[in-house]
């Protein structure tokens, strides 16, 4: 019942978000009045901001103590692609003047929520949000898309492990070339199928638990802390 009740749950908010971006595709809306508050607030040096999708938006909700100890700033948006990380990226990371930025993605590229899946765009943009973050003093820490077999909402899509496993070996490849800090979710999470996130962190395949989330702050915190004491 817990699980049907999170699947019906993601889909209202997926296909909520789906006809908010008809009138604002990126939603700047999403987070205007937040970002103005913080703008607000002398600047702070320790400031992060996790970037993302709906695996960051509901990391925020379901486990606010995380971000609420330790000062971090939510900034996913649920069914988004890195096409659209890369419109916002100005209004919800630039503005806000964080020290660091932890970007997840990809998720939904490969879902095909916006365009076509191709992989080079999508590096691409993760490439932009780098250069960007880098042009405004910013540091970054790149993750790996997270496992996932399939997708409810798009089951056209049958080689997603195939294209998750390739597209974070190119994340990992740019993060080292670039001396930027890469956090491997992925292999922590995936199941002994090796294709899917692991029945132990997910109720849909998709979204962590939060059994799933404490795996993440387990790897996320100590490469946060290395940067922001």
């Amino acid at each position: 019942m817990k699980r049907i009740l999170f699947s019906v749950v993601t889909i209202i908010l997926l296909s909520a978000a789906a006809v908010a971006q008809r009138n604002d595709w990126a939603r700047f809306d999403r987070y205007a009045e937040a970002n103005k508050e913080i703008m607000a607030n002398p600047d702070n040096k320790r400031r992060v901001v996790f970037f993302g999708n709906s695996i960051t938006q509901f990391w925020a909700s379901k486990r606010p103590d995380f971000f609420k100890e330790n000062e971090f700033i939510g900034r996913g948006i649920a069914g988004q692609t890195t096409y659209q990380f890369l419109s916002r990226f100005r209004e919800d990371v630039v503005n806000l003047r964080p020290r660091l930025v932890v970007i997840n993605a990809a998720t939904n590229d490969i879902a095909e929520n916006s365009h076509p899946y191709d992989e080079e765009r999508t590096m691409g943009n993760i490439k932009s949000m780098v250069e960007i973050a880098r042009a405004n003093n910013i540091r970054v820490i790149l993750t790996s898309t997270l496992p996932a077999s399939q997708f409810s909402w798009n089951k056209d899509i049958t080689d997603a492990p195939e294209k998750i496993a390739h597209l974070n070996e190119l994340i990992a490849a740019y993060a080292k070339a670039e001396k930027i800090t890469y956090v491997d979710y992925h292999t922590a999470m995936l199941d002994e199928d090796g294709r899917s996130l692991s029945r132990r962190y997910t109720d849909d395949g998709v979204h962590p638990t939060e059994a799933g989330y404490e795996v993440m702050e387990a790897l996320i915190l100590p490469a946060v802390r290395k940067i922001v004491k």
